[in-house]
């Protein structure tokens, strides 16, 4: 009886860390592709003081908002989603500063679907 605990709870662990290990894999810049609706942070949704690309999409029946890095990729994309939000596409690594989701983008695309 004993035994059979001591194995059911070891197998329970496993599962939680198999559980977990997507979110660690995010952190230590698996790359990702989001598709969604993106925005400025300070034009359109008034949570900045500066101009920050944001890029919202559905996760798991929640809206997610991932806060884009200021690279050189965001930089080259320009002030296409200050005035307007606009569907787009977003290459990059994830990781959690300050309760947000940030998002280092490798490649940004306009228009995807």
């Amino acid at each position: 009886m004993k035994r059979n605990i001591a194995v059911i709870t070891g197998l329970a662990g496993l599962l939680m860390l198999a559980l977990a290990t997507p979110s660690f894999a995010d952190e230590k810049g698996k790359e990702v592709t989001i598709t969604g609706e993106g925005q400025c942070a300070k034009c359109i949704l008034k949570e900045a003081d500066a101009c920050q690309h944001t890029i919202t999409t559905e996760e798991g029946g929640r809206q997610v908002t991932y806060y884009l890095a200021q690279n050189d990729v965001a930089k080259e994309f320009g002030n296409q989603l200050c005035k307007e939000k606009k569907k787009i596409k977003v290459t990059g690594t994830v990781k959690t500063v300050g309760g947000k989701q940030e998002l280092t983008a490798t490649k940004m695309e306009l228009g995807a679907n």
